[in-house]
């Protein structure tokens, strides 16, 4: 109203075009009022003037209104289509809880948006723009497709380069059937049969040489996690399996999947029935048992060879490496010594005088001294090679056991080795590996970020449409009252749900009676009040999809026992950070939950003391205008670490707990005082001091909770 009434004014201080200016006046009814003539029309326009312009027809001088400041200049920010939330507050000079904030009341869901999440470009601009700013295109550097650095593997060798090679056997059965008695046997045999001393150490693979001039490559433990690396990465390693079965127990279920496993590999199978030595021993027992799972004994008209052996006596254990070596001729095991070398990690470990030390088993090539190598996401240029007795080789042809030294770091178990020319190709590849593993990573969490985006945006759909039909105000009032939580705090300082100790369960097996004796097992457990276990489904048959997305609804793990989850299912799980959980053996099953079910613990706190002093004598030093009371004190036990913690004691009472403020050796300030030596010390509190008081130093570490609960084996 205030703009009209001036506009108003200002028009009628402009004169009319159709009233004559006389210096005489005018009357209350003047002629220039009159009626018109007949088909005309009186008009007269009412002009604002524009500021700063005088209006026309007045001959006073005109003061325009002074102009206004020009508006400050707006800051400036650099923007790009990927950008995560830290990185658009860096951009802007602000604070993720600025961004936060900015994005209030919009599609995005503020909860579930990580530091490191990615923002849309239209959300980077709408920022942007609410914080008062203006953004321009960041320059885009030139970004290049990388070539593909990985080493390849080697065409077949050429038939008339390939020699005969010792084969690879793996020792398998179930637990407590003698299988580490047997190993042990084997090496004992074989230290026997050499001059030189006993084995220093049990490194997963050996060699055993018979009388007659053949040798076999022993394989450790089946359960070993190598192994099932190896079967999964389809790197035949093992050529011959070693079936070993009690013969006073018979078929047991580790018996019946390294069975099922040989059949998956292919790989022929050789029965030592052990433990022949006991009174209760029924060989013939087994064997039969055996015929249900199509492990057909010579003496039945099959093809495995079935040896009667006693591990602990060491009794027919060279008829077993006989027969291992007479299967080997039939196979015609063969390989090329020549090339460069390709093999598989069995184990690795690190060595305090060695480093990181791979066992390894050659399958191509012969490596040597100085050959460089690459496993996984690392390399090696090989200082030293050593055998299965830890004497230095020069280098180990195909189906050797070989220690390796020199790996820049430790490779994973069942990684396949091969090598390149020079350490720069290394170098390469390893980059390369690295460079498309985070790449399928990017990529991967990518797809979760747009698949979570677009489930909250249908859900934002949903709710304005529901607000449709209210008014503006309406609309805004209800979307206030929906967001007051969030608005209360900022988001950094919200306070996220306090962390339930449970762990809810998936459990998957191959048959209904496996999945019966897992949960025969939970239902002992009896350690709710540290941690709850929650079994939200179990079931019979392999992984599904459908397991995952109830995994992931419950925030469970999926525990499967001798079941398989494809490469989708497993791509799914990643995806959805669902834990899927693999298991052969069921003791290692539940050791694995006891271990989920201690990780949920809170750790506690342990006290370790340090050291003990005795007070002497108590005096006094002025600091300033204050009086400090020092103790004059022999460490008794220990020593004094002025970093550490103390605790002043009088009998049973505890008068005093905190950190020193100065600790003295004669008149040096010093950082511990040992055992037997006198020292001064002051309190960071005034506390009077009495000879005979005890002054102790401890240290407090966390140390993991382990779960109380114990299945019975």
């Amino acid at each position: 109203m205030r703009r009209m009434t001036t506009l108003l004014r200002r028009a009628t201080s402009i004169p009319r075009p159709d009233v004559a200016l006389s210096p005489w006046p005018q009357p209350a009814f003047s002629p220039a009022w009159t009626p018109v003539p007949p088909f005309t029309c009186y008009q007269a326009r009412y002009l604002a003037a524009k500021q700063g312009k005088p209006p026309a027809g007045k001959g006073k001088k005109y003061n325009p209104k002074p102009k206004k400041t020009e508006k400050q200049e707006k800051q400036e920010v650099e923007i790009k289509q990927r950008m995560t939330v830290s990185e658009l507050a860096q951009a802007m000079n602000k604070d993720i809880d600025h961004v936060y904030e900015a994005l209030l009341n919009t599609e995005v869901d503020i909860d579930e948006l990580e530091p490191d999440a990615y923002l849309e470009e239209k959300w980077i601009k709408e920022v942007v723009k609410r914080s008062g700013m203006k953004y321009k295109y960041a320059r885009l550097a030139e970004v290049k497709v990388r070539e593909n650095k990985d080493v390849q593997r080697q065409p077949p060798a050429d038939p008339a380069a390939l020699v005969s090679r010792p084969p690879v056997v793996t020792i398998m059965g179930h637990v407590d059937h003698g299988k580490t008695t047997l190993l042990d046997s084997l090496r004992k045999t074989q230290v026997a049969a050499m001059e030189a001393g006993g084995i220093t150490q049990h490194i997963g693979a050996f060699l055993v040489q018979l009388p007659s001039g053949e040798k076999i490559t022993f394989l450790d433990t089946p359960g070993h996690a190598a192994f099932t690396a190896m079967r999964a990465r389809g790197a035949l390693v093992t050529d011959i399996i070693i079936l070993v079965v009690a013969a006073d127990d018979g078929v047991m279920n580790q018996t019946i999947e390294s069975i099922q496993h040989a059949k998956k590999s292919k790989v022929p199978i050789i029965l030592a029935v052990n433990k022949c030595d006991k009174p209760q021993a029924d060989p013939k027992r087994v064997k039969e048992q055996l015929l249900a799972h199509d492990i057909v004994c010579e003496e039945y008209g099959g093809d495995v060879q079935a040896i009667h052996v006693s591990a602990l006596k060491g009794d027919n254990l060279m008829e077993l490496a006989e027969a291992t070596v007479t299967l080997a001729e039939v196979l015609e095991l063969k390989a090329d010594p020549s090339g460069l070398v390709e093999g598989t990690v069995v184990e690795s470990r690190t060595d305090k005088g060695k480093g990181p030390v791979t066992t390894a088993i050659i399958q191509r090539g012969t490596i040597r001294r100085g050959s460089t190598l690459v496993a996984g996401k690392t390399w090696a240029k090989v200082r030293f090679l050593f055998d299965e007795n830890d004497r230095l080789l020069g280098e180990a042809g195909p189906s050797s056991a070989v220690q390796i030294v020199g790996w820049k770091e430790l490779p994973s178990a069942g990684e396949e080795i091969q090598e390149v020319e020079s350490e720069q190709r290394a170098r390469e590849v390893v980059e390369w590996r690295e460079y498309a593993e985070e790449q399928d990573k990017l990529k991967d969490e990518q797809q979760a970020i747009e698949a979570k985006q677009r489930e909250h945006q249908e859900s934002y759909r949903r709710e304005r449409e529901s607000l449709a039909h209210l008014s503006w105000r309406q609309r805004k009032a209800a979307m206030y009252r929906a967001n007051k939580h969030r608005m209360a705090q900022r988001p950094s300082e919200r306070s996220g749900d306090s962390e339930q100790l449970t762990v809810p369960l998936i459990i998957k097996g191959d048959v209904d009676g496996s999945v019966e004796a897992i949960l025969n097992i939970l239902e002992s457990y009896d350690a709710h009040y540290q941690c709850q276990m929650d079994i939200v489904h179990f079931g019979v048959g392999d992984i599904t999809e459908n397991d995952i997305n109830m995994a992931e609804t419950f925030s469970g793990i999926i525990y499967g026992f001798n079941v398989e989850a494809n490469k989708p299912i497993q791509q799914m799980a990643a995806k959805k950070s669902v834990p899927v959980k693999l298991h052969k053996i069921i003791y290692k099953l539940i050791d694995d939950l006891k271990e989920e079910l201690s990780s949920k613990l809170p750790p506690t706190i342990q006290e370790n003391v340090i050291g003990e002093a005795s007070v002497l004598a108590t005096f006094s030093v002025t600091i300033g205008k204050k009086k400090v009371p020092v103790a004059g004190c022999r460490v008794q036990k220990g020593l004094l670490d002025r970093k550490m913690k103390f605790r002043l004691t009088r009998g049973r009472d505890i008068l005093w707990e905190g950190s020193l403020t100065a600790l003295k050796h004669h008149k040096d300030d010093v950082q511990s005082v040992k055992t037997g030596m006198e020292c001064g010390l002051s309190l960071d509190e005034d506390v009077e001091f009495k000879p005979g008081d005890e002054i102790v130093c401890y240290e407090e570490t966390e140390v993991q909770q382990k779960i109380s609960w114990d299945p019975g084996f």
